[in-house]
């Protein structure tokens, strides 16, 4: 079996790419953003962290969290976050993907990929790639031309906080290259 290394950084900044099982489309369905508020509220209320930036589509999410002092648990947090989402996306008529032999021998719902993408935000400049990068997201995968036009990210908030202008993102920001996504 394999061992995954992941960080552990007490207090960190960490970004994560979220992936569903081959890729089905199904975040941003009336049912798929009533789950997944739903598990992050759920999950926030007895595992907290911050979120800096998120930004869900269709078939993959960003986001950009901060664990509290002395806490390195975002794997949990994330097992959590998937095990409600899946329950819930299934008891409200969300059907899950076909499941591959693997899957069906260790009875998984198929609705996320078994494994997600982690990187620890190193300094200021690192944190402002990566959230120009989750708030792009819409815009790279051809879903918006505009930013304000796509409803599922933390962006909108960002503007009414003065962090971003509202016109920020028509043109793909220059360094958006040295972020390691795992997309």
């Amino acid at each position: 079996m394999s061992r995954y290394r992941r960080v552990r950084l007490e207090g960190g900044l960490f970004f994560f790419t979220v992936i569903t099982y081959q890729r089905r489309p199904i975040l941003t369905t009336e049912i798929g953003i009533k789950c997944l508020r739903n598990a992050w509220r759920e999950t926030n209320a007895t595992m907290p962290f911050g979120v800096e930036a998120v930004c869900v589509l269709p078939d993959h999410l960003h986001t950009i969290w901060s664990l509290p002092v002395g806490d390195t648990n975002y794997p949990a947090r994330w097992r959590k976050i998937k095990g409600i989402f899946s329950r819930e996306f299934h008891a409200h008529g969300g059907v899950p993907g076909e499941p591959n032999a693997s899957r069906r021998r260790k009875r998984e719902v198929s609705v996320w990929q078994r494994r997600y993408w982690e990187h620890r935000i190193r300094d200021e400049d690192d944190l402002r790639r990566h959230v120009e990068y989750t708030h792009f997201n819409p815009v790279k995968h051809g879903h918006v031309t505009t930013l304000t036009d796509w409803p599922w990210s933390s962006f909108h908030d960002h503007v009414k906080q003065g962090w971003i202008e509202p016109d920020w993102g028509t043109i793909e920001p220059s360094d958006l290259d040295n972020v390691e996504a795992g997309e």
